[in-house]
């Protein structure tokens, strides 16, 4: 008796009175006692499955019981049928019955943008869909019922034969596009501010200049349903208008998602210079001003800023970058200035190139010398011979590249300078003891 390892297959000795029916050979027995092991003589084996030359029954038998049970379903034994009515199989019917995607479909009251065209000239539209209505535009006008319903991603044409995409809104989309009053903060300056502070979920933030609320809106993304902000506004127009703005974005996010916008801003009609009773209780893990005079507001701010929390504010000229400098000299604050940046973005626009008639162009093959396009040839030939030795390049593809020119510059139209990053750290100046040493 030959036997494997534990997890090797096991060869038994074929007993002749075990097999019936003619056999085409005889084979000799091992010798010893004519039976299996874990027969018994009980009850008659089942019939064997036919024989494979080279490999014997036995074995394919012995890796049959070495296979897990849902394994040894694909090898022809029949599984016990699942009730409908187990969790499991509940589970499974309720997941192919969703949608392949998480994605919801358009409804009544939530923001939608639109937008249209190619290239660099790109037009949006942010609109707040109805169960009726139309969406007016200088492209046509579409019923809102053609909408509702739809997913994102969606291309419509309006009643003048334009073709548009429809899709919900990015945070950056609607901080661009919605209702302003006063010159908003961008978004590219929003995110190095985030980055300056670095803020967690959870913490608690000051911004003094709420503005059109759009750093608002970063900031409580930023912080989380565990953290607070605390917007102060002078301008009660600009107060006003950033409460509107944060509302109108929650309430197009909770139609639009499962999980709701958190709820974690505090619009305050106050001056900052004004408010140090409103937050002699509080300490703020980061503080964000977007103000005029900035160094105004940081002797009031300093002592709730926690030790080693940042400072970022938004300057929009270098003379008030150096004025908030001075104004940190002259009020004696352990305030050091870490950086001062100004955020450039420079977009591209990359195509296919098309002449005026909307054909895209050929591209025409330069004119080169006979001996030079021999010695090419060749030259090319010796590296194909050299990478055909590598097995493991992969084939090339048969699209015809570089079969149309295409066009590669910066757009026209850039977003150039908008402000100045100032990143204020508070620290622990030394102690005159410490300074003697």
């Amino acid at each position: 008796m030959l036997t494997a390892g534990r997890r090797g297959p096991v060869w038994l000795p074929l007993r002749r009175p075990l097999l019936r029916g003619p056999e085409p050979e005889p084979e000799p027995e091992a010798g010893g006692r004519a039976r299996a092991s874990g027969d018994g003589g009980a009850r008659p084996p089942p019939p064997p499955p036919p024989r494979v030359r080279g490999l014997g029954t036995r074995r394919l038998s012995s890796l049959e019981k070495l296979r897990p049970p849902a394994l040894q379903g694909r090898s022809g034994r029949a599984l016990p049928a699942r009730d409908p009515s187990e969790p499991e199989a509940a589970g499974r019917q309720a997941s192919s019955a969703r949608a392949p995607s998480g994605e919801q479909p358009f409804r009544a009251g939530e923001l939608v943008l639109a937008e249209l065209g190619k290239r660099e000239t790109r037009f949006k539209k942010l609109f707040q869909l109805n169960n009726a209505g139309l969406l007016n535009s200088s492209w046509g006008a579409v019923p809102f019922s053609e909408v509702v319903g739809k997913l994102p991603g969606q291309v419509l044409r309006s009643s003048s034969g334009q073709r548009f995409v429809l899709r919900r809104p990015s945070l950056e989309d609607y901080v661009l596009l919605m209702k302003r009053g006063p010159a908003i903060t961008y978004p590219k300056d929003m995110t190095m501010m985030l980055l300056m502070m670095n803020i967690h979920p959870g913490d608690t933030v000051l911004e003094a200049g709420s503005g059109a609320g759009g750093m608002s809106l970063f900031l409580s993304k930023a912080v989380g349903s565990q953290g607070r902000v605390i917007s102060f506004e002078i301008r009660k127009d600009h107060h006003e208008l950033a409460k509107k703005n944060y509302k109108h974005w929650r309430d197009s996010w909770k139609r639009s998602h499962i999980e709701e916008w958190p709820d974690n801003v505090d619009f305050i009609h106050k001056d900052i210079s004004g408010a140090t009773k409103d937050i002699e209780s509080l300490t703020f893990d980061a503080v964000a001003l977007d103000m005029l005079n900035p160094q105004v507001a940081l002797p009031v701010l300093y002592p709730n800023l926690k030790q080693g929390g940042v400072c970022a504010v938004y300057l929009a000229n270098i003379t008030q970058v150096i004025e908030l400098l001075d104004g940190i000299r002259v009020c004696d604050l352990a305030l050091s200035c870490e950086k001062i940046s100004e955020v450039i973005v420079r977009d591209w626009l990359v195509c296919l190139a098309k002449q005026r008639n909307e054909i895209l162009a050929q591209k025409v093959e330069p004119k080169i010398n006979t001996d030079l396009q021999l010695h090419s040839q060749k030259k090319i030939g010796i590296e194909g011979e050299m990478l055909q030795e590598d097995d493991h390049e992969e084939p090339h593809s048969d699209f015809p590249y570089g079969s149309f020119p295409y066009i590669a510059r910066p757009i026209h139209w850039q977003t150039g300078h908008t402000a100045f990053l100032v990143k204020l750290r508070k620290f622990k100046p030394l102690s005159t003891s410490d300074d003697s040493k």
